[in-house]
């Protein structure tokens, strides 16, 4: 059975989004990627949405909406918090970490940009790290 990864925000509607998105598309052989937040918005940041179509061509909104911790499973073995510091919910887990990723929501497409070169670089970390059983050693 593959673990269960949780990408953590308040709002869950950007870099938890992204991450989630590509969680599925690069680590979805490794484990299965789920995202949601404290609150949520009526729609995914629309700027992610195009980011990430025209970068990786993933449509978000055709398979993804903001959700809450509560629309997680249950027994998630990794949670990720995306950089929300205090606000960030807890989760039980078996592994638990922050990227610390700032919220680019509001700023130039070179932001968005820069953010999902991050999350795609930490999701084939995780993968690895997973893979390898390192995290849960």
């Amino acid at each position: 059975m593959k673990p269960k990864v949780a990408f953590v925000c308040v709002h869950n509607s950007c870099r938890s989004q992204m991450a989630e998105a590509l969680g599925k598309a690069l680590a979805g052989d490794v484990f299965e990627s789920y995202s949601a937040g404290t609150e949520t918005k009526p729609k995914i940041n629309q700027d992610a949405v195009r980011i990430m179509k025209s970068i990786y061509g993933i449509d978000m909104e055709a398979t993804q909406h903001s959700k809450l911790i509560d629309d997680l499973p249950e027994n998630v073995d990794v949670v990720i918090t995306m950089g929300c510091n205090v606000e960030c919910p807890y989760l039980p887990s078996r592994h638990r970490e922050d990227w610390g990723l700032d919220d680019p929501s509001g700023q130039s497409d070179d932001a968005f940009i820069l953010t999902a070169q991050i999350i795609e670089e930490k999701v084939r970390e995780l993968k690895t790290r997973i893979e390898t059983g390192e995290i849960f050693t």
